[in-house]
């Protein structure tokens, strides 16, 4: 198995590490850590968090001349809070080994940083803008580097820092070595390693692994304006520590936080327009574990090291795959786990199908309900188990058939006399009653016709059709009350509910002379209704 001292790193430096619990290299440390030793220029590829930065601090420290009082080497990183990372762990090893280290990072106060170079450091930690500005005002020299590092290189160059990079270069020794480190090499990268790089060196691990194996890919679909109330959810749900959730264009920062915050959630915002002062009081109370998420855009998505960030949120998905590795890189590094999740509309679906199949790593899809997550497709045993939200209805095949299946479940969850009501004022049989009534035969006469009387009457054949018509004008049918005394027409009388006024039933007569009539001229009409 590899070790440090198998490397040829200084005791010192291994020290140092074992107080970190930093015992044995990583892939990518053992891999790089030789060749860079030698002096020949590399390229070296491999995940986030996968142990990049040490791989060529280790190195470069074990480099420098320390009676030399020239700078040396120099790292070139794309943001502030990269820069700054990357100073803190120089000078946690170069501390004890007595090498002078200093950041030139844009955003500082550029007095004191010229102050500070009178104390000739001898390797120096910087963004293009700024060290190109103290070489503009002759305050800073690379003549004499011997080692120069790009790290995150395709964001250096991606910046439009392209020109500045190139002056850094030419300045510094024909002879010198040259070192890219990054998780992803676009094409475009291809054109700079052949200008400037002389042989390279390729070193990559698991290229075909972008992204760590121990990181867990998900992703929830919504609505677009459902998106805050579903990331609320999710972190609820999930319960993480502390999370970063990336968003695309500043101009949402404020409105999303705001909403965040309505909603109860610990959250504070990290972008590029900041000021040097809010962006560094922001990442050290996010640190220090403060508040629970980050709002950032992509200025957080390269080589940050938090250890207690266990989610990733993809707000609004990145542009590309590439950026995409790069933000998910945030969590799941050195091996420990981590979770990855994006939400999307249903339109987007074809833009992480794509980052699924290019980065060769298995998005799932997850839904929420009752107060759990699961996986998409997975919610029929949640719903047979779940709270039931209305009264549940039971419609006997009967019903169905008769009623159709939204008429009978509406009957059945009603009152439990309106079904008899309603079969009975549709002049339909109540199949309740069904055995009681087929066991009696209706009586007949000596003509052998039935006889139409209280006794022979079935006990619940209903109201007649010329009730029905009256009943409508009165309300529904469960209006009606038997009062168990029988009328001449049906044998039933006809008792209304209390405050409405009684119809008065009309005679076959008296209809069929309102149909003669009913053309007729008024005086014929005020002449046939004189009582006789």
């Amino acid at each position: 198995m590899n070790s440090f001292s198998s490397l040829q790193i200084d005791e010192v430096y291994i020290n140092k590490l074992r107080e970190k619990d930093i015992v044995v290299p990583s892939p990518i440390q053992a891999e790089s850590i030789p060749v860079i030793l030698s002096g020949k220029d590399v390229v070296a590829q491999s995940q986030t968090g996968s142990g990049k930065t040490l791989a060529y601090v280790l190195p470069l420290l074990q480099q420098v001349d320390k009676n030399s009082r020239e700078v040396q080497g120099i790292v070139i990183v794309p943001t502030r809070e990269l820069g700054f990372q990357i100073l803190e762990t120089l000078q946690l090893l170069a501390d004890e080994a007595g090498i002078r280290v200093q950041g030139l990072i844009g955003g500082a106060a550029l007095t004191r940083q010229i102050d500070k170079l009178k104390l000739r450091p001898q390797l120096i930690v910087g963004t293009p803008g700024r060290v190109m500005e103290l070489l503009k005002l002759r305050k800073l020299s690379v003549h004499h580097v011997k080692t120069v590092v790009v790290d995150e290189v395709d964001q250096v160059f991606d910046l439009g820092s392209m020109r500045e990079v190139e002056v850094i270069f030419k300045g510094t020794q024909r002879n010198r070595q040259m070192l890219f480190f990054s998780a992803t090499m676009p094409e475009p990268i291809q054109a700079v390693i052949s200008r400037w790089m002389q042989d390279p060196v390729y070193v990559q691990i698991s290229p075909e692994q972008r992204t760590s194996e121990t990181l867990k890919h998900l992703y929830f679909v919504c609505e677009d304006r459902d998106k805050i109330d579903t990331l609320r959810r999710i972190v609820r749900l999930y319960n993480m520590p502390a999370a970063i959730v990336f968003i695309n264009e500043i101009d949402n920062v404020a409105e999303i936080v705001e909403k965040l915050k309505f909603a109860g959630l610990s959250i504070e915002a990290l972008y590029g327009d900041a000021g040097k002062q809010e962006r560094a009081k922001v990442m050290q109370a996010f640190r220090a574990g403060k508040f629970q998420l980050l709002l950032a855009t992509d200025i957080a998505a390269r080589g940050l090291d938090i250890p207690h960030v266990t989610h990733v949120i993809n707000f609004e998905l990145p542009i590309d795959a590439d950026h995409y590795v790069h933000r998910v890189g945030r969590t799941g590094r050195m091996g420990k786990k981590g979770t990855a999740i994006s939400i999307l509309t249903n339109k987007q679906r074809f833009i992480i199908d794509k980052f699924s199949k290019k980065l060769g790593c298995k998005i799932e899809e997850q839904e929420m309900a009752y107060g759990k997550i699961y996986q998409s497709g997975s919610r029929g045993a949640a719903r047979s188990t779940g709270p039931s939200k209305g009264k549940e209805t039971h419609v006997s095949q009967a019903n169905k058939k008769e009623f159709g299946s939204t008429t009978a479940e509406a009957v059945s969850t009603s009152s439990p006399n309106l079904a008899p009501a309603r079969s009975a004022a549709l002049g339909k049989p109540n199949p309740a009653k069904a055995s009681s009534a087929a066991g009696k035969a209706p009586s007949r006469s000596a003509s052998g016709k039935p006889v139409s009387s209280p006794a022979n009457k079935p006990a619940n054949t209903g109201p007649s059709r010329s009730e029905i018509r009256s009943e409508t004008k009165l309300g529904t049918t469960s209006d009606i009350r038997k009062s168990g005394t029988p009328n001449a027409a049906t044998g039933t009388k006809l008792e209304v509910k209390k405050g409405t006024k009684p119809v008065q039933q009309k005679t076959d007569r008296e209809l069929k002379r309102e149909r003669k009539n009913k053309g007729a001229p008024r005086w014929l009409k005020e002449k046939q209704n004189k009582p006789t």
